[in-house]
């Protein structure tokens, strides 16, 4: 790995925002879900969230790894599990939808703990998610259609919230708990290792300041057998 790339993944990951999310409900076409996912990627968050009882797929097969690799997927059976983890979280539910009852995404504060429901463009969001929704937003149109594609209503709502914490400052440092940070950095700069790690139930190494990895005697037992003290 080289430096430029290393500080590269951890300017990325110090930007991540663990409270800004989106939920992607029913949302089931592969070239929808890995658009979303970029535009998750490109405005910061961390981890999105998919319900996948009534879809056609699950969205981490919907996916491709391009898309997958630097923004996790949380999965969902039904909506009211999706629903309950976010109220555990303290995080107000934002729904995408052209109901009258709408206002202005813009018109939101997305500073505060924030999840952003999308519904499939023909179905809409679910019923449940439109009674507990906090806000419900709506994207000004001024053509003879009333709606856009899911994964571009998804780019505006979530490039505003962007553009709001980042005049709070909230992409100045790390708002990553520590051990999540450290979990997700050794995962992104060396995910062979990763895999192999988790697969052997061993905890991660720690990482040099190059981001090379600093291999102790069970890692290196592990990887090469008893007795065998070559590292990487």
């Amino acid at each position: 790995m080289t430096p430029e790339r290393y500080q590269r993944l951890l300017h990325t990951l110090t930007m991540r925002q663990p409270d800004l999310t989106v939920l992607m409900d029913n949302v089931h076409k592969s070239h929808n879900l890995s658009a979303i996912l970029r535009n998750c990627d490109a405005t910061g968050v961390y981890e999105a969230h998919a319900v996948y009882d009534r879809t056609r797929i699950r969205p981490n097969r919907g996916i491709s790894s391009s898309s997958g690799k630097w923004v996790g997927v949380h999965t969902h059976k039904t909506i009211h599990a999706a629903l309950d983890h976010f109220k555990q979280q303290g995080m107000q539910l934002i729904v995408a939808d052209v109901a009258p009852a709408a206002i202005d995404f813009r018109e939101v504060d997305y500073t505060l703990p924030s999840v952003i429901v999308l519904g499939a463009e023909k179905s809409g969001p679910d019923a449940v998610v439109i009674e507990q929704a906090d806000r419900q937003v709506t994207i000004p149109m001024d053509g003879m259609v009333d709606s856009l594609n899911v994964s571009v209503a998804a780019a505006l709502i979530l490039f505003e919230a962007q553009r709001q914490r980042k005049l709070a400052g909230m992409y100045a440092t790390s708002r990553l708990p520590e051990d999540v940070f450290q979990k997700t950095l050794f995962e992104w700069a060396h995910p062979v290792l990763a895999r192999f790690y988790r697969a052997k139930k061993l905890p991660y190494p720690p990482l040099r300041a190059d981001g090379e990895v600093i291999e102790q005697a069970e890692h290196v037992q592990a990887r090469f057998g008893p007795g065998n003290q070559s590292g990487l």
